[in-house]
């Protein structure tokens, strides 16, 4: 076993954004006894040194970022499709919007109230036209690919989806569903 020197107790605890406090607590053990174990004033027992790894090791579980929760394809439609296509695409996957993209760059999102006026606007011959372009709406948030999931959380509490870049092109969609996915598997 390695024994940690009292720098690289400090170094791990900081790193993980932990006060001296809150790894006494979870080691049990006085916030003051951990203070002199990094001061190296003190020499440890095995045993407390274990209690320290150990809530260390478990505090460090890995990052988890947007490309990791992403899923892909992501379904969308062009700026030039007919309104149509973008309601089959809705209706055969089960979802109430899409993002619109223009060579893999998101310029707008298209739901199923964009769908409805487009609808409107047929029955009473006011339809500018039959493209999404002409219904489309403001698009959805987006995220580069090593953004931390709580960042993407924050987001959807506002938005139903969020887009991942990655080179200024669109890799993958995250919606709250992809969330409650992560969290039954974690």
């Amino acid at each position: 076993m390695h024994v940690p020197t009292p720098e690289e107790i400090r170094a791990r605890r900081e790193l993980l954004g932990m006060k001296q406090a809150d790894l006494a607590e979870k080691a049990g053990i006085s916030q003051s006894m951990v203070a002199r174990i990094e001061r190296g004033s003190v020499d440890p027992r095995v045993s407390t040194l274990r209690k320290i790894v150990g809530v260390l090791n478990a505090m460090e579980k890995p990052r988890v970022t947007a490309a990791r929760v992403m899923h892909t394809p992501v379904i969308c439609v062009g700026i030039d499709d007919p309104i149509t296509r973008a309601a089959d695409i809705m209706e055969k996957h089960g979802i109430s919007q899409v993002p619109v993209l223009e060579g893999g760059i998101p310029v707008g999102c298209i739901s199923e109230s964009a769908i409805l006026s487009a609808i409107n606007n047929r029955a009473t011959h006011r339809a500018p036209g039959d493209q999404v372009r002409y219904y489309m709406e403001s698009g959805f948030p987006t995220v580069p690919k090593d953004t931390d999931i709580e960042t993407v959380i924050r987001i959807l509490e506002h938005h139903h989806a969020v887009l991942v870049m990655d080179g200024g092109r669109v890799a993958g969609v995250i919606t709250t569903h992809d969330l409650i996915s992560l969290v039954r598997n974690h």
